[in-house]
């Protein structure tokens, strides 16, 4: 398939944000781009149909975000996603799922990834989830949160003490937050939004988003996800 690209401006604050659409279906990637361009504070700078183009355009574009399908012929999703979130310059990239939420959106996630965007969600929602990533704010829900955190633990069951182990492990590194980082993980990990977290606490909008900042570069995070599996392995969430 053709991969097309649009306008290569660069992006200083106020301007649109810009996105990048890799799908191996034409037709998903029209519908997206048609959905996207409906609005006058997004733009399409491209579209590719497999990760290795998309990494190579991202490299040209610099897209604010890329919404990444994972099962791609030639090259997936999974691979470019790691790729991109490695990238000098890394764009926010959420994948494109049918909320199956199978082994492959979870490696995404782990691999850098900033949240999903369901296929089948509509087109506000879909608006709603690029601003959101651009801004690099949460793009779970409380509900989808907690289904992320249960299927991990489901694959993370094993013994006692293995579970103990990992707590221990997890509670030592979280001795590096302060406790009103500790706070400000709790209610991440509970996926509030930073409005919401700075709501919860007290705090402006941006003192909530330099707490977030702080967590993820004292633990050696990527995103807001791993934060989250953090807190639960660390029985925060109990």
């Amino acid at each position: 398939m053709t991969e097309t690209t649009g306008t290569t401006t660069g992006a200083p604050n106020g301007a649109p944000t810009r996105v990048l659409i890799v799908d191996d279906e034409w037709m998903v990637r029209s519908m997206l781009r048609t959905i996207m361009e409906s609005t006058a504070d997004i733009t399409v700078v491209g579209e590719a149909s497999d990760g290795a183009t998309a990494v190579s355009m991202a490299a040209a574009l610099e897209p604010d975000v890329v919404l990444m399908d994972i099962r791609m012929p030639r090259s997936d999703g999974l691979t470019a996603t790691a790729q991109l979130t490695r990238s000098a310059r890394p764009p926010h990239v959420v994948v494109l799922t049918t909320f199956d939420l199978d082994e492959y959106v979870r490696t995404a996630l782990r691999h850098g990834a900033v949240g999903f965007l369901l296929k089948d969600a509509t087109a506000d929602d879909m608006i709603a989830a690029v601003r959101s990533a651009a801004r690099g704010d949460a793009m779970l829900s409380p509900r989808v949160t907690r289904r992320l955190l249960r299927q991990f633990t489901e694959d993370e069951q094993g013994p006692g003490a293995e579970q103990q182990q990992r707590r221990a492990r997890a509670r030592e590194r979280l001795r590096a937050l302060t406790e009103k980082e500790r706070e400000v993980l709790i209610a991440l990990g509970g996926g509030l939004s930073n409005t919401d977290i700075a709501a919860a606490l007290h705090v402006s909008e941006a003192t909530a988003k330099t707490h977030i900042s702080r967590i993820l570069t004292k633990l050696s995070l990527t995103n807001r996800v791993q934060a989250a599996i953090l807190a639960h392995h660390a029985g925060l969430l109990d």
